[in-house]
């Protein structure tokens, strides 16, 4: 007698997260209990010259739909199991003609090079003559725009390349240029409208959060008098038609779901043109800045003895700050009241947890400086092939080799303390918080000419603790100003290095949650396309339902430890202080 096995999941639920980073575009599908079931990832193309940086849409695109298809194959997902889908990204700036095509940000005139990328520099300029202005929006953003927001961007393509200025028929965020490019549904996100673009999200407080006040919200946020003070006022005309004209909450439901084209290729069209391979009318959520994700993906993720020590009328989310630490690091804390942090990005009303208020410090370099640091030193082609012959990162190696030399050395009683005469100020790519200042620069204290492998690890481990210090400054910062951070939460690629997260656990005296999925960006993405499912009423309780704590690390319990983290934060604090010294002393030279 022959049996027929049935599918063991005839019904089942799968959600879909896309984050496209500086190097890659990632998916990952995820089921009804936030469990990875299979990702996958696709390179994307970067063009670096000096500071500008550029990307290109249709590379990006053409990665995604690779990215996801191989997802589905690996995960033995079928179309018609996913449920729903959502968008993260780098907060860089796409610019398409009226057709849906590239029109070029780039001085070299190539017509593919239609993204400025958010680490993109060319407008520090433009960004200081925005803040001469002291206009009202600028409290929302710490003071000040940066030259890594969108204004700058837009003023600096309208004042070098005239003909792309009025060629260009929308200005998008990469993530809702992604959302656009699947449904055809124009509305922007409030994450990066309010986070990158000076939109006013708060606008929005008296619409209450149903189903219908969520439809797309006329964008009543925009300051026409600051786009006009700064010289981009024809960004006004046609009800912002060219930067957005309606927004959403992060998760509302975009147009008709996925569109034919973006659902399949047509069996005429080459392989390399394939699309994503899903079912037109899959529901599409409005999407989230890649940091802001990760957000999304961890925030709610409970430690048991977290849930004890909080009393019943404390709101956990606002003692938390997460780490989404990658090429660069966002710290993101939220609160019930709105607070003015200076040198800080905030406060934006709704931009991750909605009507939470979401504060917003960076550190510009971090994944991205520790390889510089590594790959800029003599050693690293040795040290790559001794990885490479043990199996094991770059990173694991090195790590090895701390342990080994705190062993050896008496002197060290404990693997910080390798460091006592190396010291380094993080700033290689300016500081974005919280002393916001584009135009510092990069401190290495303690040089010698030795070239080995060892001294690069401690040249590694430096870097390291002045990242972590870097976080302290932000902690410290915003506790300062109304915020009662005392838990951290970090997720992205330097995450998963257990040197980096003990460091910044003893460096900031707090213990750090990491969540049960690594993969928390590509959760929080599908957060949105579960939202957008209708799969839960709100995106506060898909984040419930979905979030799971792993590991906690905790501060070293040894009170040498923190004596030493003191001391050498003194003398981070001092690096800074000493730069402005010299800056000015310099200055005064030659004035």
């Amino acid at each position: 007698m022959t049996t027929v096995e049935l599918n063991p999941f005839p019904s089942r639920s799968v959600f879909l997260g896309v984050d496209v980073g500086t190097g890659s575009a990632r998916a990952g599908l995820f089921d009804g209990s936030g469990k990875l079931l299979g990702s996958s990832s696709s390179p994307i193309q970067i063009w670096k010259d000096g500071d500008c940086v550029e990307q290109s849409s249709t590379d990006i695109w053409h990665a995604v739909c690779a990215a996801v298809r191989a997802a589905c194959s690996l995960a033995n997902v079928s179309d018609v199991e996913v449920k729903g889908i959502g968008f993260a990204a780098t907060c860089s700036l796409v610019a398409v003609d009226a057709e849906g095509s590239p029109v070029t940000v780039s001085w070299s005139g190539d017509s593919r090079r239609n993204i400025i990328v958010w680490m993109d520099h060319r407008a520090v300029k433009q960004a200081e003559r925005i803040n001469s202005f002291n206009s009202p929006v600028l409290q929302y953003c710490g003071g000040g725009v940066s030259p890594e927001m969108e204004p700058p961007k837009l003023l600096w393509v309208k004042e070098n390349l005239q003909e792309s200025w009025s060629m260009v028929y929308k200005w998008m965020d990469l993530s809702d240029w992604l959302s656009y490019r699947a449904t055809g549904d124009d509305t922007r996100s409030l994450c990066t409208t309010v986070c990158k673009w000076t939109y006013l999200g708060h606008a929005h407080m008296q619409q209450q959060m149903t189903e219908k006040a969520s439809r797309d919200m006329e964008a009543c946020g925009w300051d026409d008098e600051f786009w006009e003070e700064i010289g981009l006022g024809d960004l006004v005309d046609g009800h912002h038609a060219k930067i957005g004209r309606s927004v959403a909450f992060p998760g509302h439901p975009l147009g008709n779901g996925l569109t034919a084209t973006a659902a399949k290729a047509s069996t005429k069209q080459p392989l390399t043109s394939s699309e994503l391979g899903l079912l037109a009318g899959t529901p599409v959520g409005t999407s989230l800045i890649d940091a802001h994700a990760g957000g999304v993906g961890v925030m709610e993720s409970k430690s048991d003895s977290d849930s004890l020590k909080k009393d019943s009328d404390v709101d956990t989310l606002c003692t938390r700050m997460v780490l989404v630490c990658g090429t660069s690091t966002c710290h993101m804390a939220v609160s019930r009241e709105k607070l003015f942090i200076p040198g800080v990005w905030g406060p934006f009303w709704s931009a991750m947890v909605p009507e939470y208020w979401l504060t917003e410090g960076g550190q510009s370099a971090t994944g991205a400086l520790l390889d510089h640091i590594i790959e800029n030193h003599v050693a690293s082609p040795r040290l790559a092939n001794q990885a490479a012959s043990q199996k094991v990162s770059v990173f694991e190696l090195l790590n090895n080799i701390l342990k080994s030399m705190a062993q050896e050395d008496t002197s060290s009683p404990f693997v910080a303390a390798l460091t006592s005469e190396m010291h380094i100020l993080p700033d290689f790519h300016g500081n974005r918080s919280p002393v916001a200042d584009p135009n510092s620069k990069g401190v290495v204290f303690g040089m010698t000419l030795d070239t080995s492998e060892k001294q690069l690890a401690l040249l590694y481990l430096a870097t390291v603790q002045g990242i972590a210090y870097g976080t302290r400054h932000i902690v410290e910062h915003c506790n300062a100003h109304g915020h009662k951070i005392d838990t951290l939460l970090a997720c992205g690629g330097l995450s998963k290095n257990p040197l980096f997260i003990q460091e910044h656990a003893d460096i900031v005296g707090c213990p750090i949650i990491l969540p049960r999925e690594s993969e928390s960006v590509l959760l929080g993405a599908a957060i949105l396309g579960a939202v957008a499912a209708k799969s839960y009423p709100s995106l506060h309780d898909a984040m419930k339902a979905l979030n799971a704590a792993g590991q906690v690390v905790h501060p070293s319990s040894d009170p040498k430890v923190k004596k030493y983290h003191d001391a050498k934060y003194r003398i981070f604090r001092d690096l800074y202080e000493q730069q402005l010294s010299h800056r000015s002393i310099i200055t005064q030279a030659l004035s």
